[in-house]
Order: structure tokens, then C-alpha cells, then sequence
């Protein structure tokens, strides 16, 4: 019998999060999908997982990709993450041409209607994240 949405015993060892899934004999992450217990190997390389991200400073959105967004997002001045989109440098530059009109400078554009829309689209996903936290537990467990 599955038990949804449950505390889990501890918090998940990939993402942190308190809730889970009881499956048949094992506890699983309800925000990432990680079998709770279970320890990510961290002397194995990790998975890279390209993520798109757009990032809110006062009406200016930055589209940028990086295959490490934590240490990234650290390195830039923003008021919010807005959304991820799992892809790399590809769907970087196809955003960028989408959003052409809006350009400012760089990867900066102009929060306007259609970059909203999209962004909004993005959010409906989920929480950026845990979104990326569920893409690292999906690669990790092959």
C-alpha cells in the first residue's frame, strides 16, 4: 500500500525535502523520486544536467545555461530565480532568438508579456529546484 505525501523518517539525502512515498518496503522522495536512505556516491563524478535559467533583476530577465547552477546563480546579481528549462547551449540560443525584440544587452531582456508567458509555462513545472533536483535523482539512478 502507498501512503502519499507522507514525512518522510529524515530528510532526503539529495534534496532535502520532508515528504515522500511509501513504495512496497522503501521510502521514495516525493519532490525528486530518490529512495530515501540511500546515499548519492559523491567520489563518482556527477551526472551534468544543463539547465537553462532565467533569472529576474528589477524588470530584466538574464537567459543563460549552465551545467552548474548553483555555483552559477551565485556568481550573478539577481533579485529571483524565476524557472529552469532542462537543455544546454542549443535551447539558450534558440530563447535568445525567440525573445530577440526584448533584448537589452547580452543575455538581458525586457520582462514583457511573451517572456512572462513563457516563464509562466516554465513555473508550472514545478519549482526550479526541485525540477533540477528530480532531473540529478532521474540521471543518478541511470
Amino acid at each position: 500500500m502507498n501512503l502519499v505525501n507522507e514525512r518522510l523518517p529524515g530528510p532526503c539525502n539529495l534534496c532535502g525535502q520532508p515528504h515522500g512515498t511509501r513504495v512496497e518496503d522503501a521510502w521514495v522522495c516525493s519532490a525528486c523520486g530518490w529512495r530515501y536512505g540511500d546515499a548519492p556516491d559523491f567520489e563518482l563524478p556527477r551526472p551534468v544536467i544543463e539547465v537553462v535559467y532565467y533569472l529576474r533583476y528589477d524588470r530584466r530577465v538574464k537567459i543563460g545555461t549552465s551545467r552548474r547552477p548553483r555555483q552559477r546563480l551565485a556568481s550573478i546579481r539577481h533579485d529571483e530565480l524565476l524557472a529552469f528549462e532542462r537543455g544546454g547551449r542549443g535551447i539558450e540560443q534558440q530563447r535568445h532568438r525567440e525573445f530577440a525584440a526584448l533584448r537589452e544587452g547580452g543575455e538581458w531582456f525586457t520582462l514583457a508579456d511573451d517572456l512572462r508567458a513563457h516563464i509562466v509555462g516554465l513555473r508550472a513545472q514545478g519549482d526550479p529546484w526541485l525540477l533540477y533536483a528530480r532531473w540529478l535523482s532521474d540521471a543518478l539512478r541511470g
